[in-house]
């Protein structure tokens, strides 16, 4: 692995370079709130914040995002051209909260058997530059207790640690060491970078002050899909879906045509396990019809479905459904009541 020093006072302007060459995606400020956004001429990308509004999952699952394009004839439907592939990009500045959430998402996209070209080949082409949380994280952050760390390098190319003066650039993995030859000629860190960033990294650690016993209440989902205290947690649920768009790991979408004439495509959009439409069928039935079964599947999927098929808890801790929710439901405290029960 390739550790090398970067200036703090550079570090920005390396990344304003590389975005002069591919497409970068950088946390940026937007009036009161801190987002990821494509670079463009005039942005400056900020390396000093606590962590974004916005998840940066949009990257790789777009919103919105054409499927395929078609023509309506006389024969049937015929495709009129492909999507674009993705370009070469990185994806500069994200917490490793969220980098860590790719990881969880490859699970889900990238299986053996079922493997999403559209996510993959975004993901393949982009290259992480993860940012090390060493400074005081928002009271709602809880990654350590899902398995994370303010520190982590799980899922990212590079990892960068403000241990001063400097960042501590470590090229992780060989997406990362390509890029450093863009980066321009660094200076290699010594055993002192090092030393400094274990100190930061246990500091960081003990900075965590929210636990949640995650993995402890699996086997209480397990028996309890009936409980009454499934009828308490919903009740001043809005069914916005804030918790769910702002998440890094929710993955649920929609597939739909839209036609114009003769020419049509088929589009992928976001949606959400919190609205009354996500389970309604064709027939007019609908197996979820109160706010208590959505709700229900919300932190069941996290919890136990998504631990269940690939031993991994569905939430990474970055607390933006705690921070957002507009009536201040707390996944922290449902996990710990249920622990309780």
């Amino acid at each position: 692995m390739e550790k090398k020093l970067i200036k703090k006072d550079a570090l920005a302007g390396i990344i304003n370079k590389l975005s002069e060459q591919m497409l970068v995606y950088a946390p940026v400020k937007d009036e009161d709130n801190v987002l990821f956004k494509a670079l463009e001429k005039g942005m400056e990308p900020l390396v000093d914040y606590s962590n974004t509004r916005n998840a940066p999952k949009n990257f790789f699952f777009p919103k919105t995002e054409t499927m395929m394009r078609y023509m309506r004839t006389e024969r049937g439907m015929e495709l009129s051209g492909e999507e674009e592939g993705a370009q070469e990009a990185v994806l500069f500045g994200a917490r490793p909260c969220d980098v860590r959430s790719f990881v969880l998402l490859d699970y889900l996209f990238d299986q053996e058997k079922y493997r999403d070209s559209y996510y993959i080949d975004k993901r393949e082409k982009t290259t992480i530059i993860s940012l090390a949380c060493i400074h005081p994280p928002y009271s709602t952050c809880f990654c350590t207790s899902v398995g994370g760390h303010p520190m982590s390098e799980e899922g990212a190319d590079v990892l960068l640690t403000d241990i001063g003066d400097n960042y501590l650039a470590e090229f992780i993995t060989p997406k990362g060491e390509k890029l450093l030859e863009k980066m321009g000629d660094l200076p290699a860190a010594d055993g002192s970078a090092d030393e400094k960033k274990k100190a930061l990294s246990e500091s960081a650690e003990k900075e965590i002050k929210s636990h949640i016993p995650g993995k402890e209440i699996k086997p209480w989902l397990d028996d309890n899909f009936e409980h009454p205290f499934w009828d308490t947690i919903h009740q001043s649920c809005l069914a916005c879906g804030t918790c769910t768009y702002l998440c890094p790991t929710c993955h649920c979408f929609d597939i739909s045509d839209e036609v114009k004439g003769s020419d049509g495509k088929r589009i992928r959009t976001w949606d959400s396990c919190m609205y009354w439409l996500f389970t309604h069928e064709t027939s007019g039935h609908n197996p979820r019809t109160s706010q208590k079964q959505r709700w229900r599947q919300r932190l069941m999927h996290k919890f136990k479905y998504f631990v269940d098929n690939f031993d991994e808890i569905a939430c990474v801790g970055c607390g933006r459904c705690v921070r957002y929710c507009p009536v201040n439901i707390d996944i922290r405290k449902i996990v710990t009541d249920i622990s309780k029960l």
